[in-house]
């Protein structure tokens, strides 16, 4: 149901009060309503805020109507043609068009006036260009720190001699440990390539837009336990193996592992 605009209500109950005075004054005789009552047709309308176009279309209606009223039944065949395309013609408004006004709705049920907050932004130029900028600065500091800092590199690696025990960089030092433990193939190709596709699935398994840590469980959650399974399989090689590559501890047999 459309409701009804306050202003419009108000000038309908304004001129129910203004018939039912004027009637009221007709049945006791008070001349000032009276003149009242006897308002012409063309001062209401006047005073009225209904386009002209309106009144001049429900003046043709009534006409149209009021005669075909007075007209004998036995001719109302004969006048159904014309009077059908009068009514037609007063039908059709400025320019023929046949628009009509159903009801004034408040602009605040079909306009949405309060903004609202975005919290997204483009990728570019807003993302990249930060990124771009990072680089930039890494970049630079690394070169700048390699000018200045050596590489703590060990001397000439010797062909005729194997250290023992041989270690990978410390960075490769958990898929060498996941080596021990399982076939080449399953520790090199199958566990990383599940730990990689489950962190490409995250994103689309965890939809919560959040930013707050205590609302993103599962993803805090999956990452924490991708960093402690690599951290502890790092530690493990770095300072659990010796020679031959034997699990031994470090505080009985010392430390094998240098950068």
């Amino acid at each position: 149901m459309v409701e009804v605009p306050e202003h419009l209500r108000k000038r309908a109950e304004e001129a129910r009060a203004k018939a039912e005075a004027a009637k009221a004054a007709a049945a006791g005789g008070d001349p000032a309503a009276s003149d009242e009552a006897e308002m012409t047709e063309a001062q209401k309308e006047a005073a009225s805020k209904i386009p002209a176009h309106l009144l001049e279309r429900s003046r043709a209606a009534k006409a149209a109507a009021g005669g075909q009223a007075d007209e004998p039944a036995a001719a109302a065949p004969a006048a159904a043609a014309p009077a059908a395309a009068a009514a037609a013609s007063a039908a059709t408004g400025p320019g023929g068009h046949t628009q009509r006004l159903l009801t004034v709705v408040k602009s605040g049920s079909i306009q949405d006036v309060k903004s609202m907050p975005q919290d997204k932004v483009h990728v570019w130029p807003h993302l990249l260009v930060v990124e771009f900028a990072a680089a930039l600065f890494i970049t630079a500091f690394s070169t700048i720190f390699s000018i200045f800092v050596n590489a703590p590199l060990l001397e000439l690696a010797n062909f005729n001699e194997t250290p023992n025990p041989s270690k990978a960089p410390w960075y490769f030092l958990g898929l060498q440990e996941l080596l021990t433990m399982f076939h080449p193939m399953v520790a090199g190709v199958t566990i990383p390539g599940i730990g990689i596709f489950l962190l490409i699935l995250a994103p689309y398994i965890d939809k919560n837009p959040s930013n707050k840590p205590e609302d993103r469980k599962f993803a805090i959650s999956l990452m924490t336990i991708h960093l402690m399974f690599w951290a502890v399989l790092v530690m493990i090689g770095s300072f659990f193996r010796g020679p031959g590559f034997n699990f031994v501890f470090p505080w009985e047999a010392g430390l094998f592992f240098e950068l």
